[in-house]
């Protein structure tokens, strides 16, 4: 099922969309490696798809650590852009 470019998926779907369990996806976080999750209110959070289908391509393109770190950067910083253009 193709997902949307604006939804947000929680993190069990993010686990069966990336292969990765919660810790995993956690340690991918501190270490720069993984888009941190959105929040969507006071104790939910999730993970725009685009962006989890974006690292899921880098990684079956082979792509290293360092172009991933750049890859979370440069979508984590599309957030605000975005934001910025909408408001």
């Amino acid at each position: 099922m193709a997902e949307s470019t604006s939804a947000i998926l929680r993190r069990r779907q993010v686990e069966a969309q990336s292969g990765l369990a919660r810790s995993t996806i956690y340690l991918r976080i501190s270490q720069g490696l993984f888009v941190k999750p959105v929040r969507l209110g006071l104790r939910a959070r999730g993970w725009p798809a685009n962006e989890v289908a974006a690292l899921n391509l880098a990684r079956i393109a082979g792509k290293s650590d360092d172009e991933i770190r750049a890859l979370v950067a440069q979508l984590e910083s599309a957030r605000t852009s975005t934001l910025e253009e909408v408001g």
